[in-house]
Parts: C-alpha cells; structure tokens; sequence
C-alpha cells in the first residue's frame, strides 16, 4: 500500500536540496562537480537505489546529526549516509526572530534556486526558512543554510569535504527529476526516552506538533505530505477537490487512507507505552532549551548591538529558568567594517572626555593657586602689621630690663612673623 502511495504522490511531500538562490543548476563550482565516493555508490545500488533517485534530510540537534536518505526502486527512502554535524548555533528549539541566532526546526524545501556553488562556505543550500508555518506564526529570518566551513551563527555548518557529498546528492537528485526536497530539522531523534525528558520544556507542545511528521515518516518511509492551516503543522491529510490549506485559517475537512490511520494508531499504542515507562525511568537531564519569543528577542538585541559594532558580551545573553538573564563578564566588539568605525568612535569620545577632564582640573588647580596667593599676601600683611604693633609696645615700656642685643630682637620678630604667616595660610588653605 505504501508503495502505492509512492508512486502516485498522493501523500508525498517533494523533497529536495537547497542553495544559495543567486545560481542555477548548470553553474557549478569545481567543488559541486564531485561526484560521490565509489563506496557510497555501491551501497546505493546494494539497497535497491540509483543514483539519481529522489532524496531528503534529517536533522537531528542534540544527536548532532544530519542523514540523507534516498528513494528506492519499491518507493520507499532507506538512509544512505550520515554525518556529524559540525557546528549549529543556539541551543535546543525552534527559530523565532531575525538574529536569535537559532537553528531553524520543523519541515523545509529545497528546490534548485536555493543551491549555491559559489558560496563563501565552500558550497551551500539554502533550507527555505521562514516556510508557511514560520510566517503564519510571525517568525523572522533570512538566509539559513546548510553548508561548509564549519562556522555557524543559526546555520547548520558541515566540513568541506561533507557539504561536498551532501551537496552531490542533491544535484544528482534535481538531475535525476526531483523538483525539490525535503529537510525535516528536529531537537532530538523523537524517541518515547526524548519526549519524555522534555515533557516539561516550554517548546513541548512544539515539539509535538513536529512529532506527527517524524511518526508518519518512521511508519511509512516516505516523506509525509506537509500544510499548514489554523498556524501548526498538519501532515498527509487529504483536503477535498477545490479546497486548499490556508496558513492562518480553518482547517479543512480532511482525509487520510484507513490503513494510514491503523498504522499509525499502533504506533502510537506502542509509543504511550514506552513513555510511561520513561517518565519513570531514570534519564540523562535535559540539554538547554531557547526560552520562547523572551530569550528570542533578548538574543536578537544582542545580536543587532553585535552587528552595530558596540562592545557587548562575548558570548550571547541566556534566560534562566526563574527569567533572569545570565550574561558573560568578557566584552568585545566584532572586527568589522562597523566594528571598527564603533571602535573609532568610542576612542574619539575617550580622548575628548580626558581632554575636558583635563581642561577642568586646570582650571581647578589654578584656581587654588590664585587662592593660595592671596592667602600668601594677606598672611604677610598680617605678620608685618604685627611686627610694628609689637615694636611700638616694646619702645614705650619703661624701666625696661636690660634688652638683648639687636639680633636677638630680630630673630624673636621674625619667628612671631612665621608662626603669624602660617596660621593665617592654613585657614586660607595656602
């Protein structure tokens, strides 16, 4: 039955790789001609595939996975490769805004418009973020890719030699007929254990929805057929002739074959089973998760400032659990044309406030010494009028004893005169 459905593409999503849309299929790179490896080809062709069939890819975050799966001649994809992701950005959960530096999650197309073999990282795709569901839910972004050089800031970044055969795949693929592809981006293989550890995360709900489309590929290993209607997900359901899915509206009345629906009633007897038996079960502790739109905006923030130029947190801002926001003691500022017109800025303003800072303190200190002058002046006036009262006095004692000789009387003058002048600069701060 499910052969069937392969082959009339009633329940088939199209699934394709992505780029760059600033190419086309007959401008490849040297890099984009390579073809796969003579051992990758053998097992292609031992698993009942060619080599131009029909593909799609799984992302796996937490597991730091990205598979590649291929049609087979009965209609059915079986995994052909694996590879280890080699950097993603942000943490666990979906993308919410421009600049949350989040690595997208849920269903995506590539067509041949979004391949890019000339793209800075060695070679890339585009994974065709904001989709449907994205912009139904107001979400924001540009540019999310798959592709080389192993740096990624909300991208899925792979090693040159990876993206090299990732990329073939697809290219053989649009080759070989396929209009486009499918990736399918999870937070974690959506396994009973998986769930059931992050039963209590705030993107649950999310991840749920997400759920349905992983469960229908594991039962049917087939692309499942994507819309999106009332802002979620709804996969392999058939509207009626003349009725079509609107993002943001109803849901239409829908239908899916009896044996699709018994299928997958099992599966998920067998699935409720195992998560009870999880949630009772000792598991690994949860991996950070992005705490909604809140943590989104702050890191957006963040992200702007970063790109302005400004001196900000080496790493990103984090929400805690109880909705403070943790934040790294390091500072810098990105080496960039911006960065360093900021950097420019900021020691121009430096310079200028040291310069004012100085301009004041002269001014202050030249103050003090006018003051300290003045005292200087009236402290001696003082001492000299002193000096004169204390020698008319002396003069007009009669029978005066013996006085001592005339230095000694200038001497005994002067220390009045000292101690005078410096009693009156310590009360004019001199």
């Amino acid at each position: 039955m499910f052969a069937k459905l392969a082959r009339t593409g009633v329940l088939i999503a199209a699934i394709g790789v992505a780029g760059c849309n600033d190419s086309s299929m007959k401008d490849f790179a040297p890099e984009a001609n390579k073809p796969l490896p003579d051992k990758i080809l053998a097992d292609m062709k031992a698993k009942g595939m060619v080599r131009t069939s029909s593909v799609m890819a799984r992302i796996f975050k937490e597991e730091g996975k990205l598979e590649i799966w291929k049609a087979k001649t009965n209609g059915r994809y079986d995994l052909v490769a694996s590879y280890d992701i080699c950097k993603w950005s942000g943490k666990l959960g979906p993308k919410y805004t421009e600049g949350d530096r989040q690595a997208p999650e849920g269903f995506y197309t590539v067509r041949p418009s979004q391949m890019n073999p000339r793209s800075n990282y060695h070679l890339s795709f585009n994974i065709g973020f904001p989709n449907a569901y994205d912009r139904a839910n107001g979400r924001t972004g540009q540019n999310l890719m798959v592709h080389g050089a192993c740096s990624s800031s909300g991208c899925y970044s792979m090693t040159d030699a990876q993206i090299e055969q990732i990329y073939a795949f697809g290219r053989d693929a649009f080759q070989g007929g396929q209009t486009e592809f499918q990736i399918q981006a999870f937070p974690f293989r959506m396994t009973a254990a998986n769930m059931a550890r992050y039963r209590g995360d705030p993107n649950y709900d999310f991840w749920k929805m997400l759920k349905v489309g992983y469960d229908n590929f594991e039962i049917t290993k087939v692309p499942p057929k994507v819309d999106v209607c009332e802002k979620r997900y709804v996969f392999n359901q058939v509207a009626p002739e003349g009725t079509t899915f609107d993002p943001t509206g109803p849901c239409p009345a829908t239908t899916q074959p009896d044996s699709l629906k018994t299928a997958y009633a099992n599966y998920e007897k067998s699935y409720d089973a195992a998560f009870n038996s999880a949630v009772k079960s000792s598991t690994p502790p949860p991996k950070p998760t992005i705490a909604g739109v809140k943590e989104a905006s702050i890191v957006s923030d963040w992200s702007k400032r970063r790109a302005r130029g400004e001196r900000v947190p080496i790493d990103p801002p984090s929400m805690n659990s109880d909705g403070s926001v943790t934040e790294t003691t390091r500072m810098g500022r990105i080496d960039s044309p911006a960065g360093r017109k900021m950097a420019a800025a900021d020691a121009e303003k430096e310079a200028k406030r040291k310069a004012e800072e100085q301009r004041l303190a002269a001014i202050e200190a030249a103050k003090a010494a006018k003051e300290a002058a003045k005292a200087q002046q009236l402290a001696e006036k003082e001492a000299a009028k002193q000096a004169a009262q204390q020698q008319v006095v002396t003069a007009g004692v009669e029978a005066a004893p013996a006085q001592p000789d005339a230095q000694q009387a200038a001497d005994a003058d002067q220390g009045t005169v000292s101690k005078l002048k410096k009693k009156l600069l310590g009360m004019f701060g001199g």
